[in-house]
């Protein structure tokens, strides 16, 4: 039963990702965790991430825009980096409660039309994708952060998925690494879960896909806010227990 939910919980995860940028680690994350605690999770997610991130990566790269993804997207890695070297000494429920606000913030923003007036642009989003990186690599919850953050740039529907996707795939490189070194015996452990996890979040990216084709630009922001203010009451819920 258990290896049912991972794989359901994956496809729905490589589903989701595929349609607004983010959701492996926050479908994936908890799921695991039901067994193997939170940050052993997180590192353990971080293999099926990479891996759906890299499928999506393939499937959608000629949307990406590079220069967000040049500034964004490198400061956003090293503070990925930099938050998952800090992940096990820093991370905890109150911040997950903080971040969970934050992205509340962020879709009622977008879906009130608050979000218009703000624009990153120059070296606001180098600082953007660093604090989104930061911040995503504290609480192992990197997708919708920086989702959020990328909001603010107001990209198209592909330009945003593929950039979104671009960024995560190096930051995914830069982490993942991290959380294997020191969580090694513990993922080891888990494979038989992690190439479960990792089948199903491949099947799901590619049905995704099709899906994200039939959904209009206009729709597409709205859909991401509503996906943030999910995750970000999910992320209080979890801070609360």
């Amino acid at each position: 039963m258990y290896e049912s939910l991972v794989a359901l919980a994956a496809i729905a995860a490589g589903a989701l990702a595929s349609v607004v940028g983010f959701g492996i680690g926050s479908l994936l994350t908890p799921v695991l965790a039901m067994q193997a605690g939170t940050k052993v999770a997180v590192a353990a997610v971080s293999i099926p991430h990479l891996v759906g991130t890299a499928v999506r990566f393939a499937l959608i790269a000629g949307h990406i825009d590079r220069r967000v993804f040049w500034s964004f997207g490198l400061t956003s890695a090293a503070g990925g980096l930099t938050g998952a070297l800090l992940h096990a000494r820093l991370g905890g429920p109150v911040l997950a409660a903080i971040f969970g606000c934050l992205l509340i913030f962020v879709a009622i923003s977008e879906l009130t039309g608050l979000s218009t007036r703000l624009r990153f642009e120059g070296p606001a989003a180098w600082i953007a994708g660093a604090l989104s990186g930061v911040l995503g690599g504290l609480v192992g919850n990197q997708g919708g952060i920086r989702s959020a953050a990328l909001i603010g740039l107001h990209l198209r529907r592909d330009a945003f998925v593929a950039t979104a996707t671009a960024v995560g795939l190096m930051v995914d490189a830069a982490r993942m690494p991290v959380y294997f070194f020191t969580e090694r015996d513990a993922v080891i452990a888990l494979w038989p879960l992690i190439a479960i996890a990792t089948a199903g979040v491949v099947a799901g990216t590619l049905g995704g896909r099709r899906v994200l084709r039939h959904i209009p630009e206009a729709w597409f922001h709205k859909i991401v806010a509503v996906a943030l203010a999910a995750l970000g009451l999910a992320m209080l819920r979890s801070a609360a227990y």
